[in-house]
């Protein structure tokens, strides 16, 4: 799934490891990045964790899509630093599931994110909005 999702590669977001239920990507801050205070955009360590959940919910095969997700930001990052997310999955029921990420910065949690999955019915994905 990841070779295939082209908005997170072209952030720079790199896969360093998948297994089932679990993934860990890493992205460097960028200066097209960082918003009007200096500090990275929440939207794209959201992204980040987002890519990480994804990566994980999807790691048991079938295709799994995003039901919801909340994220939490504890501190600030900057242009330059290196995050890393770590996804774990915490349970699946049924068609669904709980996904935990902590983004870090080092050692320092920069954002604690809960992602709620589900396995889309058979067959392809959804075709995008607005597409035949």
């Amino acid at each position: 799934m990841f070779a295939a999702d082209t908005a997170s590669q072209s952030l720079g977001i790199e896969l360093l490891s998948a297994e089932d239920g679990a993934a860990e990507l890493a992205m460097t801050v960028t200066a097209a990045m960082v918003n009007g205070h200096g500090i990275a955009h929440g939207g794209y360590v959201f992204l980040l964790a987002d890519t990480a959940f994804a990566c994980a919910c999807n790691s048991h095969g079938p295709v799994t899509v995003a039901a919801g997700a909340d994220v939490t930001f504890v501190a600030p990052a900057r242009e330059g630093d290196r995050l890393r997310a770590i996804a774990m999955e915490r349970v699946r029921f049924g068609r669904s599931g709980v996904y935990d990420v902590t983004v870090l910065r080092g050692d320092e949690v920069i954002a604690e994110f809960r992602g709620r999955s589900r396995v889309y019915p058979a067959g392809p994905a959804p075709e995008p909005a607005g597409r035949p």
